[in-house]
C-alpha cells in the first residue's frame, strides 16, 4: 500500500508546499530552475519539509536524467556504476543522495571529479550541517540552500488536501474541527502530518470528526517511539540535551540509549555535547569543555559499540557539573551591541604600531604592559570610550565563577560593577 504522504507529493513547483523563500517567483532557486541551469547543490534542513520532493520536481521541470541513492546503503561501488552511466548520457545527469552527512570521506571524493566536470549535477540533502558533513572540496562546488520547518499554513494546506483526497478515494468525510494536536505532532514536518492523519483515518470507520482528543488518544502510542527514520530525531535530541542541561543523569542516559538502539550517528550526539559544555557549563566546570571534545575525538575514532561507553561517561560528567549559561550571555549580549553602536574605534593606546607613521600618529602610545605590573595586572581602558564600564560577562552564581566575580572586582573596582 502506498503511503498517504507518497501519493500526495507535489509533482511541479506549482504545487509544492513551502520554502518560498527558494521557490516562490524571483526565489534563487526557482530563477535557477526557471533558467534551466541549476548547480550541484546541498539541500539542508529537518525532516519531512520537501528535499527529495524538491530534488526530484527539478529532475521533473529539467527533464534531466535522474539517478538517487541513499548514503545509508550506497557506497563507493554505486557511485562509479551512476557515473558510468552519466557518462554513457553525455552528462548532463541529476544524482540526487539523500542523507549525504553518512558518505565518508572516500565516498564524497569519489564524486568531486564528476561534479567538477559537470558529468553530474549533484543534489545532496542533509539533516545535518554540511559545513561539518560534507568535505570542503565538494562543498565548495555545491551550493547550499536551507530548508525550513513548514509554516502553520503549509501545514493547513497539507491537512485540506488529505481530507480531500480520502473524501473522494474512499467516499467517506472527515470533518476538521481542530487542527492544534495534528501541527504539534508534525513539528513542521509534511510526513509526520500525512502519517498521523493516515494513522487516524485507518483507526476510524466510516465519516468522523477530526478534534485534538482523537488525535491525542490515537497518536500517543506512536509519539512514544523513536523513528529509525529519523522522523523523531529532534524531539529525542531534544529531551537528551534539557535533561543534560537539567542535570539529570538519569534522564540523559535514558535518551542516549534511545539514541544509541536506534542507530542515531554517535559523532551528532557527541557534537550536541560539545556545543552544551560551553553553552550550559561554561566556566562553571571549564574541564566540562575539554571532556566533551575528547569524547568527539574518541567517538569519531572507535565507533559503535564501545563508544556508548565514551558517550554514556561523558553525558554523566555534564549532568552531574555545575551550570552557567554565562559565556553564551556574553557573547550574544556583545554581538547585539555590536549591531546597535556599529563599529566603534578602537583606543589608540591599544592599536598595533607596526609603521613609523603609525607610532607619530599616537598607535600604542601610553599602553601598559600587564606583566610589568604586580600580579601580572594594572588596570587600563580596552573597552572604546563609549562603552567604558559596560558589562557583558556576567559570572554565575557557582563555586568557580563566584570566585572570577571576587577577582573582577577586586581588579576593576570603579570601573566595572562587579
Amino acid at each position: 500500500m502506498i503511503p498517504l504522504a507518497e501519493i500526495l507529493r507535489p509533482q511541479s513547483l506549482d504545487d509544492y508546499i513551502g520554502q518560498k523563500h527558494l521557490v516562490s517567483k524571483g526565489a534563487i532557486l526557482r530563477n535557477a530552475i526557471d533558467r534551466g541551469n541549476i548547480p550541484s547543490m546541498i539541500l539542508w534542513g529537518p525532516p519531512g519539509v520537501g528535499k527529495t520532493t524538491l530534488a526530484n520536481i527539478i529532475a521533473n521541470t529539467l527533464v534531466m536524467p535522474f539517478y538517487s541513492l541513499s548514503a545509508i546503503n550506497s557506497g563507493v561501488k554505486d557511485v562509479r556504476d551512476v557515473l558510468d552511466k552519466a557518462k554513457q548520457h553525455g552528462g548532463n545527469c541529476i544524482l540526487f543522495i539523500d542523507e549525504i552527512h553518512r558518505f565518508n570521506k572516500s565516498q564524497q571524493d569519489s564524486l568531486l571529479g564528476a561534479v567538477e566536470r559537470g558529468v553530474i549535477t549533484l543534489i545532496g540533502a542533509t539533516t545535518e550541517n554540511p559545513s561539518f558533513e560534507v568535505i570542503s572540496p565538494l562543498l565548495s562546488r555545491c551550493q547550499v540552500f536551507v530548508l525550513r520547518h513548514l509554516e502553520k499554513d503549509d501545514l493547513m494546506i497539507l491537512i485540506n488536501k488529505a481530507q480531500k483526497y480520502i473524501g473522494d478515494t474512499e467516499e467517506r468525510h472527515i470533518e476538521i474541527k481542530e487542527t492544534e494536536a495534528l501541527m504539534r505532532i508534525s513539528g513542521g514536518d509534511a510526513r509526520k502530518l500525512l502519517n498521523a492523519i493516515e494513522v487516524i483515518c485507518s483507526q476510524c470507520s466510516g465519516d468522523f470528526e477530526l478534534t485534538n482528543n482523537l488525535v491525542a488518544t490515537i497518536i500517543q502510542q506512536n509519539l512514544s517511539m523513536y523513528d529509525k527514520k529519523g522522523e523523531n530525531h529532534y524531539d529525542i535530541i531534544s529531551a537528551f540535551i534539557k535533561s543534560i542541561r537539567g542535570s539529570d543523569p538519569n534522564a540523559a542516559v535514558y535518551w542516549l540509549a534511545r539514541m544509541i538502539d536506534s542507530g542515531e550517528d554517535p559523532l551528532f550526539i557527541a557534537r550536541r555535547m560539545l556545543i552544551l559544555a560551553s553553552e550550559d557549563i561554561g566556566n562553571a566546570n571549564p574541564n566540562a569543555l575539554l571532556l566533551a571534545n575528547t569524547c568527539f575525538d574518541a567517538v569519531n575514532k572507535i565507533g559503535y559499540p564501545e563508544c556508548r561507553i565514551i558517550l554514556s561517561q561523558t553525558a554523566i560528567y555534564l549532568a552531574t557539573s555545575k551550570k552557567s549559561n554565562a559565556s553564551y550571555m556574553a557573547i550574544d549580549s556583545a554581538l547585539g551591541e555590536v549591531k546597535s553602536s556599529g563599529d566603534l574605534p578602537v583606543p589608540l593606546h591599544i592599536r598595533n604600531a607596526p609603521t613609523k607613521l603609525m607610532k607619530e600618529l599616537g598607535y600604542g602610545d601610553n599602553y601598559k604592559y600587564a606583566h610589568n605590573y604586580e600580579g601580572n595586572f594594572v588596570q587600563q581602558q580596552f573597552l572604546p570610550d563609549q562603552l567604558q564600564g559596560k558589562i557583558f560577562y556576567d559570572p554565575g552564581n557557582n563555586r568557580k565563577e563566584n570566585e572570577i566575580r571576587s577577582d573582577m572586582k577586586q581588579k576593576w573596582q570603579g570601573i566595572y560593577d562587579y
